[in-house]
């Protein structure tokens, strides 16, 4: 089964819409969701910070930063 990351934080109100999506996305794909919180990893904010949300395929590296659809979303299969 295909995962994806989701990079986020606390209190991001467009975090919250994109997780929103990808459960919705979960309603008709088969994957597992893997929520990470940024804010603990130095690299990751410089990486991040300023483009959370990201959705991210760890296996071909593929991502896509917000703003985004369930369609565009299905690009990362």
């Amino acid at each position: 089964m295909p995962t994806l990351v989701l990079y986020t934080t606390e209190d991001c109100h467009l975090c919250e819409l994109a997780e929103e999506l990808l459960e919705e996305l979960q309603a008709s794909r088969n994957f597992t969701l893997q929520s990470v919180d940024i804010s603990a990893d130095a690299a990751l904010v410089d990486a991040y910070g300023m483009r959370i949300p990201v959705v991210k395929n760890p296996t071909t590296e593929q991502e896509i930063g917000w703003p985004f659809q369930v369609a565009d979303l299905l690009s990362l299969f």
